[in-house]
């Protein structure tokens, strides 16, 4: 076991129980403001639970399962008492399930409710991720004195909305999401789910895609359709989009994400605005997709830790602020602030050839070409990804990097290693034949048996490509360490299919379009067009 496997291995770990013996009171229900009731189950100790703080996990997937077995059950065992709520139109609660848009209301008024409660003591957390962190996003900003800490995990401010951008519309992440909640409350739903998986990536290949859903689910999904119907910005998704509300929470913050999690851009967002607030907060990522049970755990941990010391009137224990798994060292790190002031940015410039340098590329140099064809689109391969049965994260490029759509920019193999901490970003000097394109830009690291291992992503549309344009595009952030010997690598493409939507070259409407145009793509590297990703590099002492 190596150094980063045992950090890891403490992360994770738990405190014994203070309990095995466990009561649930189950079906409790608790009143909104528009009459409708919504289901809870609450765990406690069957001795001691007397002033016991609370924890409030809202989820929308049910309330026994893994919400019981890996939420619940380790909490309450570990000193609180612990109220598990099935939001609306979910599990047994009542009205309709409009993901993402009752939260802020309904969580208030769960949290008015708990507080009269005559099993409450003095204090409560909010704790959950992915959605069940969006809750506490939604209602942060306005708890009232008793909850002393919320632990959002792989979680935002502006749940999901990122995905509808118009420039960067990223089909997979809710459309398979749609599928999965709109027969999650079915018997065996896991498991028709990945039984479904195959019919689901050939409906997203579905002309035109406002039909996509009834290809697999035999009729609309509300929340698919509205997805496909509302951009970002669109007002519809006013109700769910809590960013300008970060500024103002002041409740202590602990919040756990990964580095390959879909969440991650909005949620070190989040974070850098509670940090520049001076709001007392602190931030875990490690080397984790969505789907993973170490978040879970990471998560449980800061409940126990930080959440409880809070809810205790307690110190938790002494950390910085920011703690990261550094990929390629494989080790955890602490630093003082995100993104950490020591790293500044530093241009790779592609150059012709497929050399990647820090050198500016020559005065005059011929572009590079390639062609994208949407029926035949570029796949989408490891990285920020949430299908059960398609493997995330890091792994080999080689086969997606033989493709005739993808040109890849190599340094030379680096005399010493290359730490790089923060933001990514590339500017790529790009012209189409098709005035609609999109430009995908991935960071590799190249080791020394060849192997091109994706690091980070990320992806922008353009709506004048035909004029020739400066494409500004932003990775995931990251933490990584490319070894002296490897070789740092950069992708150029037009798609990664199906996590973004793949581009028809026409300008239709995504949810209309029918027609599929082939485009001829050139990426300049010039004095007049110098196409570069820029890394935060770490600064020689």
């Amino acid at each position: 076991m190596n150094i980063g496997s045992r950090l890891t291995q403490r992360i994770q770990q738990l405190p014994p129980p203070t309990t095995r013996d466990l009561r649930v009171e189950r079906g409790l229900k608790v009143p909104m403001r528009d009459g409708v009731f919504l289901l809870a189950d609450h765990w406690y100790p069957r001795t001691g639970s007397t002033g016991l703080p609370t924890a409030l996990i809202r989820v929308p997937y049910g309330r026994t399962g893994a919400t019981a077995s890996q939420m619940a059950r380790p909490l309450a065992e570990r000193g609180f008492q612990v109220l598990v709520q099935s939001t609306r139109g979910t599990f047994g609660s009542g009205g309709t399930f409009d993901p993402f848009r009752c939260e802020r209301a309904d969580g208030l008024d769960t949290l008015e409710w708990v507080v009269e409660q005559p099993w409450f003591g003095t204090s409560m957390i909010l704790v959950g991720g992915s959605y069940l962190g969006g809750v506490q996003w939604a209602v942060a900003d306005v708890v009232p004195p008793q909850v002393k800490a919320v632990i959002p995990a792989v979680s935002e401010s502006a749940l999901t909305l990122d995905f509808l951008r118009e420039d960067a519309f990223g089909l997979e992440l809710p459309f398979y999401w749609g599928v999965q909640v709109a027969r999650q409350e079915r018997r065996l739903s896991m498991v028709r789910l990945l039984l479904t998986e195959r019919k689901i990536g050939r409906a997203m290949n579905t002309l035109p895609l406002e039909q996509a859903d009834k290809v697999v689910l035999g009729r609309h999904s509300t929340y698919i359709q509205h997805m496909l119907a509302h951009g970002r910005d669109d007002p519809f998704w006013a109700p769910a989009d809590h960013r300008e509300r970060v500024a103002d929470i002041t409740v202590p913050v602990s919040t756990v994400a990964g580095w390959h999690d879909i969440f991650l851009p909005g949620q070190l967002r989040d974070f850098r605005v509670l940090q520049d607030a001076g709001r007392p907060a602190r931030l875990t990522v490690g080397p984790w997709p969505h789907l993973s049970i170490e978040v879970g755990a990471a998560a449980n941990r800061e409940a126990l830790d930080f959440g409880l010391a809070h809810a205790r009137d307690e110190k938790p224990s002494e950390r910085t602020p920011v703690r990261l798994y550094v990929m390629g060292e494989d080790a955890w790190r602490d630093f003082p602030a995100w993104p950490p002031p020591e790293y500044a940015p530093q241009r790779f410039h592609l150059h012709p050839d497929g050399l990647l340098a820090i050198a500016p590329p020559p005065a005059d140099s011929a572009p590079d070409n390639y062609r994208y064809d949407p029926r035949d689109p570029t796949p989408a391969v490891g990285g920020v990804r949430m299908w059960f049965t398609v493997k995330p994260g890091t792994v080999d490029n080689r086969k997606l990097e033989a493709r005739p759509d993808i040109l890849t920019y190599t340094t030379s193999a680096l005399a010493q290693d290359v730490e790089i901490i923060g933001e990514v970003s590339a500017e790529i000097f790009f012209r189409s034949s098709l005035p609609y394109a999109d430009v995908f830009v991935r960071l590799c690291d190249v080791d020394e048996k060849g192997r091109s291992l994706n690091v980070c992503d990320g992806l922008v549309s353009l709506t004048d490509a035909d004029e020739g344009a400066c494409a500004r595009v932003e990775l995931w952030p990251t933490a990584y360490r490319f070894k002296r010997g490897h070789r740092i690598r950069v992708q150029v493409s037009s798609g990664a299919f199906p996590r973004y939507n793949r581009n028809p070259g026409t300008g239709e409407p995504r949810a209309k379009a029918t027609v599929l145009r082939a485009a001829d793509q050139q990426v300049h590297h010039d004095q007049d067009r110098p196409s570069a990703i820029v890394l935060p590099v770490r600064q020689a002492p």
